[in-house]
């Protein structure tokens, strides 16, 4: 196959007509910050997720932020987390004012190893932040097991696991709380967005109040009584906290509420994009991400197709080869993600460095994350599969 002329970018996300007339509706409708819309997204994501609260936020990092304020953490309470992850995780950490410490992934699945989690506890250590890697579900019986041993909080970071399932339930309702992205690349996105599910009322009431400045009221609540029931007293709000600005606005939450109709039907073309990159790449010196868990009854999000090559030869420069030569051939693809060991910010902080979580730090310096989303096209597959192939037998 020749090399096309439209460049396939590694994540594309899925907005159509309805999103756009949705869209246009809210703008004419001059009431575009947090509002109708936004409440009736956060309603319409708590039926999905068959949860008791839910809050809109405008980042899965604002929400990982709220949610590990309301843990109270003092200087130098431990955070246990995965090396296998985005900044976001392990900064929320560190501006909650906790200390994050790295439990190493298995090896096959790429998630957080639950026997790392127990070797790493301390009389420091007052949570442990999962990571739903590429939507696969953590071993969260197990995990469970521990946090109840050890009188610990629970932070499920969902971000990229919406549809993701364990024992048949929605991830997020695991934990104090869960957190989901809505980032432009994620399988539901507003642009940018994050949402907060929740069983505990005293959590849900707590982050309500920090995601808007601290105030006891926003604006829509504050005028819609006066304006709908023609009350004669001024409502005026207090700042009952010191608060941030992460609330969600009626413009991102009218992209949501269509994606949130399309996600079951876009999660069987991501599917089917899965299967077709395992058939054709499976003879070739790389592995996939082992989609299983210590439950038989658990929903894979397809969010991400990761690949690891092979790299017997230890050459450090074969990933970033594969990459110059795909994007050569005008194939985008992702690194999700390099070990957090890496970052140079976290090595003068924390002292870690190439050995401190070598499963970690061998997968992120070997993986590449392929294209996966609904509008790519089947010829688009097989090419992206020929050029893999091309680079190997080179």
């Amino acid at each position: 196959m020749s090399i096309p002329n439209k460049y396939i970018i590694f994540g594309k996300p899925n907005i159509g007509n309805e999103e756009i007339k949705h869209l246009s509706k809210v703008l004419r409708s001059k009431w575009i910050g947090t509002g109708p819309i936004t409440e009736k997204f956060e309603n319409k994501f708590k039926k999905y997720k068959k949860t008791k609260y839910c809050l809109s936020v405008n980042s899965c990092t604002a929400a990982l932020h709220l949610s590990l304020l309301t843990m109270k953490l003092k200087k130098g309470d431990e955070v246990i987390t995965t090396p296998m992850t985005f900044a976001s995780t392990i900064n929320s950490i560190i501006l909650a004012g906790g200390k994050p410490v790295l439990a190493d992934i298995d090896k096959d699945t790429y998630n957080i190893n639950p026997e790392n989690i127990e070797k790493k506890i301390t009389k420091k250590t007052k949570g442990i932040v999962l990571v739903h890697l590429a939507g696969l579900p953590c071993e969260i019986d197990r995990i469970n097991k521990i946090k109840k041993k050890y009188n610990l909080f629970l932070i499920e970071d969902c971000a990229h696991g919406i549809e993701t399932k364990y024992n048949n339930i929605h991830v997020g309702n695991f934990g104090d709380t869960g957190c989901f992205s809505f980032y432009s690349t994620k399988n539901l996105t507003t642009g940018e967005g994050g949402m907060i599910i929740s069983s505990n009322k005293k959590i849900t009431n707590k982050i309500k109040v920090l995601r808007l400045h601290g105030l006891s009221k926003d604006a829509w609540k504050r005028n819609l009584p006066a304006a709908v029931k023609f009350s004669s007293k001024f409502e005026h709000y207090d700042v009952k906290e010191v608060g941030l600005k992460y609330n969600l606005i009626d413009i991102n939450s009218a992209i949501g509420l269509i994606q949130l109709k399309k996600i079951e039907k876009n999660l069987k073309i991501r599917k089917k994009i899965f299967d077709i990159y395992k058939k054709n790449l499976h003879n070739l010196p790389i592995k996939f991400q082992k989609i299983t868990t210590d439950t038989k009854n658990f929903r894979f999000a397809y969010h991400l197709c990761i690949i690891e090559l092979l790299n017997k030869q230890k050459d450090k420069n074969l990933r970033d080869e594969l990459i110059i030569y795909l994007q050569k051939r005008r194939i985008g693809v992702g690194i999700t993600y390099r070990s957090v060991t890496d970052m140079s910010i976290f090595r003068s902080m924390f002292k870690w460095n190439d050995n401190t979580c070598l499963i970690s730090k061998n997968l992120g310096d070997n993986l590449i994350s392929l294209p996966i989303y609904p509008d790519l096209k089947i010829n688009e597959i097989k090419y992206i599969c020929e050029s893999i192939k091309k680079f190997f037998n080179k």
